[in-house]
């Protein structure tokens, strides 16, 4: 699903420019896709526009709170990923109710835990959806690989 969702984000510069449900099916069809991964995508897809649609909630937290994670938000979100949220939270990247998206959509996938790979996919694709600018290093950041940053340490640490 998540090959998916980084084929839309890069065909498609805007989410409003990504075609109806039934005529994206078909085009993810001919780019190759499995049918059970779409319907999975288009479904998941379905529940962030929803989101987006929605009313802005009537409070929200203020800038420098702090975001204090349920029980199961905590086992699915591990520390990597909720530090990682906090970062882009910290750097102006996302806002109290961007997060919450985030959060809301990373649990909707009813995995056990969320890994941090697929955490910054579904951050792209709520930026996206809120069609918000996203700079080109976080970016970067946002479609790397997981093992990417990793090796590169490993290379400084063993020169």
């Amino acid at each position: 699903m998540f090959d998916i969702l980084v084929y839309l984000f890069e065909n498609y510069v805007h989410a409003d420019a990504c075609p109806e449900p039934a005529q994206l099916a078909r085009k993810l069809t001919a780019a190759g896709f499995e049918e059970e991964e779409i319907a999975d995508a288009l479904e998941w897809l379905s529940g962030l526009r929803q989101m987006s649609d929605g009313e802005s909630p009537s409070h929200c937290a203020r800038p420098g709170s702090l975001r204090i994670y349920a029980q199961d938000e905590l086992l699915r979100l591990g520390v990597e990923c909720r530090g990682f949220l906090q970062f882009l939270e910290n750097s102006g990247i996302l806002d109290a109710a961007c997060r919450e998206m985030i959060v809301e959509r990373a649990l909707a996938l009813g995995e056990t835990e969320i890994e941090l790979e697929n955490l910054k996919v579904i951050v792209l694709m709520v930026l996206w959806q809120q069609d918000r600018p996203i700079n080109g290093l976080i970016l970067d950041e946002l479609l790397n690989d997981a093992d990417e940053p990793e090796d590169d340490i490993e290379a400084i640490v063993l020169h």
